[in-house]
């Protein structure tokens, strides 16, 4: 089913009416073609290269001998002193997506933000389903925290972010970070985050459009995320909405669209990271679908967007 038009933000009317439908068929999928599309899809312009951001390809050894992981690590190329932290989880719906795909943020982070950024290239589902790609973000977050001096990082200003299923990413290892009482995490921001599995709520019904994340895929996703764990119980770790005790997290900031699958989902968060006591700011944007500010980054609520979380990152950072 089509999306009203009508209900879409000006500024992302052209674009939507030009993006390309993505509708697999699940129970036949090659996922290595379906990641093939993906990821040309998602290609658009060439990403500029910032001569002030250095970009390196490091791997570190992976959780109780799993395979090594790659992260990338952007920094500023001229610093003398010890700068914020973040570790950043790419999206695509637990099954898509590269630690390349957000070259032209992390270095908009490095720049604005003036923070060293180590994107984590997780394993994806369904050869890996939970918990493999929270694990790796774990086993990197420590990473991260151990090697804070080598990296020139101040531990103390370390944050965790990501969009989509890297804001469920996100928002679980903060949980899990908590919980096994690891290092301390100054700020999350898990961005129009994918954190519940059960696709029961007002919002999860209302966006059936193949051309941006819909009902259909995000249910297929959850299935294949969740594995064996789907017809038993799930842990709030794997589906972060369910987790009963959201104390003790650190402060948060989200943002989404009204027009996003996830929006009534992240909105419940929201409320309840309140009423847990938890440091929380959010953004809503009317007429926006899933993802907006990276399907269409020259319109001015896009620019907008990101220029928020950028700075209320900068701020949270103390850069």
């Amino acid at each position: 089913m089509d999306m009203d038009t009508t209900k879409i933000h000006p500024d992302l009317k052209q674009k939507f009416s030009e993006m390309i439908t993505l509708d697999f068929d699940w129970e036949t999928i090659d996922m290595e073609e379906a990641r093939r599309l993906v990821n040309a899809r998602n290609a658009g312009n060439p990403i500029p290269t910032d001569k002030s951001v250095t970009i390196t390809n490091k791997y570190i050894p992976g959780p109780s001998g799993a395979p090594d992981i790659q992260l990338r690590i952007y920094k500023p190329t001229e610093h003398d002193e010890f700068l914020p932290g973040i570790l950043w989880i790419h999206g695509g719906g637990y099954m898509f997506g590269k630690v390349e795909s957000d070259d032209y943020l992390c270095q908009k982070f490095v720049s604005e933000a003036r923070c060293v950024v180590v994107s984590v290239d997780y394993r994806l589902a369904p050869e890996n389903p939970f918990p493999a790609p929270l694990e790796d973000c774990y086993t990197s977050f420590l990473w991260l925290h151990e090697k804070a001096q080598e990296l020139s990082v101040d531990r103390s200003r370390i944050a965790i972010a990501g969009p989509s299923a890297g804001g469920g990413l996100t928002a679980a290892l903060a949980l899990l970070v908590r919980d096994r009482k690891g290092p301390s995490i100054v700020f999350q921001m898990p961005l129009y985050p994918m954190i519940d599995h059960r696709s029961t709520t007002p919002s999860s019904y209302e966006i059936m459009d193949h051309r941006v994340w819909s009902r259909k895929k995000n249910i297929h996703a959850w299935k294949m995320y969740l594995g064996e764990h789907l017809h038993g119980e799930i842990s709030p770790y794997a589906s972060p909405a369910l987790a009963t005790d959201l104390s003790g997290l650190p402060p948060t900031y989200t943002c989404i669209g009204t027009l996003d699958l996830f929006r009534d989902e992240t909105i419940d968060y929201v409320k309840r990271l309140n009423q847990a006591g938890v440091p929380t700011e959010f953004h809503l944007y009317p007429g926006c679908f899933h993802a907006f500010e990276r399907v269409e980054v020259n319109a001015e609520v896009s620019k907008r967007a990101v220029n928020q979380y950028i700075q209320v990152l900068k701020s949270a950072l103390g850069s």
